[in-house]
């Protein structure tokens, strides 16, 4: 199903058996279900995929339970599960997270709380030690609450700094008045201030059991044994009483119309409904609903071609109970949004007149037959897919749905929409774009305060975890593409995976439309891409999209293109994406009404806090002339004719520029055998153009503010250009250093500083740009305007010690590791592979430049890091841009 763009943010009790396989003859996926003594529902998923393993605990408990006014206590809990447990420090529980790869994270909603952990498969008995000891306790203590409030308060005040949030969250009160549904599972910042570590420790006491969860694990891995595992670990938890669950009682919506505002450069028109939940006989049908009133070929999506909608889409969130209908339509600022909102109604009580067209039904179901295939490629994905049918849906399995989905007919699917779709229990809501004010600039920012916390000292760790330390072995790639080079130049990129019956293809054309993009010419590049939705030279916008549909494929074409579709469909897809990327329409009707629209869309952006914020990063960093400070206007959009966008595809589209990658259920000849056929005929005319863009200097140190009424908490950015390049081996040990610093949350160091002993930001990120010719560095983090300049000081502090001390020797290996297992980790998805290939054949690295940076990373010393920071990072030149109220 197609989900709404704002989401914020499943009980199996069977004897133990070996499932079928759900995939197709050449898979090897297996399920095995049990269900221990106390009460704890496992479930484990033979994934050969790569050498890699998720496990998803599943805690049946979220906001719904939470006390009442504590709407946050699950989400409080869930971020004291990482603060330590009798047994298992906080600090413990980062180094050995850190060693394992890093790739770890929580989340609580109204149903249910749950932690993952993707690991290399050899390190699964250390994921399972961990979810063992965090079920039997937690610290919870009032001084490291006191600590993790901070924390907690700074992703409250992100959250309510988005007005697409804020939204969310009103409409929920409306919708679910007087049940546990009104409120999510976020919390209130005078909630947490009345929460205390005794409160925390009860909740976990009455809802952390065996009883009360369920253990997803998908990998390469032995099932038998990894069940031996967890009995061994989890056999002699105790079960407990569970307190009661709280009841609904839902009553009808009453019909409200929301007027807010947001910071999105274009507007938004939404009719919600309350929906069929996950526990209704409605629910399947709901799903085909939505799909079918989101379809490209529907009557809702007409509004875009028609020239009223920028786009328009339906989707549902769907709860145990009941879940929540989305009619939306995408609107340039000015537009008149109260004639947009009217228009979807009008849509909608036609489809509920006439019926649902009978094709887009059948479609509907093709494409989630198709989606649930691909479902298959993700190691972490299909634990996802799995804890959503168990522990949030109540499903003996995700097949469950799809089979009643195979079952929902024409008339359940009219019958459904005539029942939710009322528009006397709907609520309107038009959010509408609101400018930002002028960015403030100045050349400094601050005083010099000091808030350096004092260095970690090193810790043991238990005897089960000390093998995940260590263990600094280059890992072996699974990936081993076969590579060709057809004679028109495109570079193609086969990578054979059988864990499903599903191919991807995945391209792009190496281009720069800041300099390709003749003078005047602003914007030519976004309209072509926006023009190649309308179908190619043989079939029209509705005729290529049934196209699709009959397939069960998706697709899109432009400068970076791609396809999901089922191996048995890949050559009619490989067609139809062909001629949709070498014989777009373009017609002159579609050019007209995209033109007026992106110049309407573009006077928004160009007001718009998020777009000023990156804008003046930008500026902050370049030279007044660079090319990559282009943009197009309103007026550059509307001076554009046909001919110029036909012009710039014929410049830049072009063949001998081309990497394609096909990743999947397909063997590498016959993958060969019809691209070629297909975009053999493609040609390339006159010179390769220049797509690199030339080196800049160093930037000068500056401080820009830019206001956005809408948060309560300030985005920042600290950057500064680097003049290392990609050819240089020092960028190697900036990213070992790079690790130290962040990447493996409380383990590293801006974490540790910023966050668990500060308590002054929610997340902080730091990463290295390293190009062909131009690079950067930057840190990122939210916070309170008068913390700006504290966390600022702190990072400062971290990056002036990576430059003039040695790292511990505790520190380089955790850092190593941290690496090391991201590579393994980088294979467990057939996305990320493909990503991986078709990223570094752009860019000009070996295709196995993962093992090669590997080799490196093993061999550095901790003189090469500090020498690394020494040279390239200068903390007198980091930009300080921010979004937000003035930093303090």
């Amino acid at each position: 199903m197609k989900k709404i763009l704002f989401v914020f943010i499943a009980f199996l009790f069977v004897t133990p058996m070996v499932a079928k396989p759900l995939g197709t003859k050449s898979t090897s996926e297996t399920v095995l279900r049990h269900t221990l003594k106390n009460g704890l529902q496992v479930v484990i998923i033979r994934n050969p995929l790569a050498p890699v393993v998720t496990t998803e605990m599943n805690y049946l408990v979220g906001s719904n339970e939470a006390p009442e006014g504590f709407p946050g206590m699950a989400h409080a809990q869930e971020h004291m599960m990482f603060r330590g447990s009798p047994g298992l420090s906080a600090d413990q529980l980062a180094d050995i997270t850190a060693a394992m790869g890093g790739d770890f994270d929580a989340d609580t909603r109204q149903m249910v709380t749950q932690y993952y952990f993707t690991v290399p498969a050899e390190d699964l008995d250390v994921a399972l030690h961990i979810e063992a000891i965090r079920m039997q306790g937690v610290l919870d203590t009032q001084a490291l609450w006191s600590k993790e409030r901070g924390a907690i308060e700074q992703e409250v005040a992100s959250d309510m700094s988005n007005p697409q949030y804020v939204f969310y969250k009103k409409l929920l009160a409306e919708m679910f008045k007087g049940t546990p549904y009104a409120h999510d599972a976020l919390g209130t910042r005078p909630s947490f201030d009345k929460t205390t570590g005794e409160m925390l420790q009860k909740f976990h006491q009455e809802w952390y059991a065996p009883n009360n969860a369920i253990l997803v694990i998908v990998g390469k891995i032995d099932p038998q044994k990894t069940l031996a595992e967890v009995e061994k670990l989890y056999g002699n938890i105790p079960s407990k009483k569970l307190p009661p669950r709280p009841v609904f009682n839902l009553q009808p919506v009453k019909t409200d119309t929301l007027h807010l505002t947001t910071d999105l450069p274009y507007g938004l028109a939404i009719i919600s409904y309350r929906m069929p939940g996950t526990d209704s006989p409605d629910y399947a049908a709901s799903q085909v609903l939505s799909d079918v009133l989101s379809n490209h070929r529907g009557k809702l999506y007409s509004l875009v071609p028609e020239g009223k909608a920028l786009y328009t889409a339906f989707s549902t969130n769907g709860l145990r109970k009941a879940g929540i209908g989305f009619s939306f339509a995408v609107f340039p600022k000015g537009a008149d949004a109260k004639k947009l909102l009217s228009e979807v109604s009008s849509v909608l009580a036609s489809e509920l007149k006439t019926g649902v067209n009978p094709d887009l039904v059948a479609a509907a179901k093709r494409d989630e037959i198709s989606s649930f295939e691909f479902q298959k490629n993700s190691v972490s994905g299909l634990a996802s897919v799995w804890s959503e049918a168990l522990a949030v849906e109540g499903r003996q399995s995700p097949s469950e749905d799809l089979n009643a989905i195979k079952k929902v007919t024409v008339e359940d699917v009219n019958r459904v929409a005539r029942k939710y779709l009322d528009p006397s229990h709907a609520i309107y809501v038009i959010l509408t774009p609101q400018s930002s004010g002028k960015p403030i600039s100045r050349k400094g920012f601050g005083g010099k305060e000091s808030f350096a916390p004092k260095n970690p000292k090193a810790v043991k760790l238990p005897d089960w975890a000390e093998k995940a330390m260590g263990r600094l072995v280059v890992p072996k790639s699974i990936v081993n593409p076969v590579v060709s080079t057809l004679p028109n130049g495109i570079k193609l990129i086969v990578q054979p995976e059988y864990i499903s019956n599903t191919v991807s293809v995945y391209g792009s054309i190496k281009s720069e439309s800041d300099l390709e993009t003749p003078k005047g010419q602003e914007g030519v590049n976004d309209l072509l891409d926006q023009l190649f939705e309308y179908g190619t030279k043989t079939l029209n916008r509705i005729q290529f999209q049934k196209a699709l549909d009959d397939i069960g494929a998706s697709e899109s074409a432009g400068s970076s293109f791609s396809l999901n579709v089922l191996s048995d469909h890949f050559e009619r897809g490989v067609q139809l994406l062909a001629d949709n990327e070498l014989h777009p329409a373009l017609p002159d009707q579609a050019f007209s009404i995209i033109q007026h629209q992106t110049a309407a869309t573009v006077a928004g952006q160009l007001q718009s806090p998020d777009y000023l914020f990156g804008r003046a990063i930008h500026k902050a960093l370049l030279p007044k002339s660079d090319p990559a400070l282009r943009h197009e206007t309103p007026a550059s959009v509307m001076s554009l004719k046909l001919s110029d966008v036909e012009n710039y595809y014929q410049h830049v589209f072009r063949p001998d520029m081309t990497t394609i990658v096909v990743i999947g259920n397909i063997n590498p000849e016959k993958a060969k055998e019809v691209v070629e056929k297909y975009f053999g005929e493609w040609k390339a005319n006159g010179p390769k153009p220049n797509v690199d863009l030339t080196p800049v200097p160093l930037n000068k140190a500056t401080t820009v503010n830019v206001p956005d009424a809408s948060r309560v908490q300030d985005k920042v950015v600290l950057a500064e250009n680097l003049g290392i390049t990609r050819s240089n081996p020092d960028r190697y040990a900036l990213a070992v250093g790079n690790h130290v610093l962040g990447g493996a949350f409380y383990a590293t160091r801006l974490y540790r500083d910023l966050r668990e002993n500060a308590g002054l930001v929610y997340y902080v990120s730091s990463s290295f740009n390293i190009g062909k010719h131009r690079s950067d560095y930057a840190v990122s983090f939210a916070c309170d305007p008068p913390n700006v300049s504290k966390a600022k000081a702190i990072v400062t502090k971290d990056l002036k010690q990576m430059q003039n001390e040695e790292v511990s020797p505790k520190e380089l290996l955790q850092a190593k590791s941290l690496l090391l297992r991201e590579i393994t980790l980088s294979e467990s998805s057939e996305d990320d592979i493909a990503g991986g290939l078709l990223s570094r054949s752009l860019e000009g690295l070996p295709l196995d430049e993962p093992t090669i940076a590997a080799k490196h990373y093993v061999s550095l010393s901790a003189k090469q890091v500090k020498d690394a920071f020494a040279k390239w990072v200068n903390t007198d030149n980091l930009i300080q841009v921010s979004e937000g109220p003035e930093p303090k």
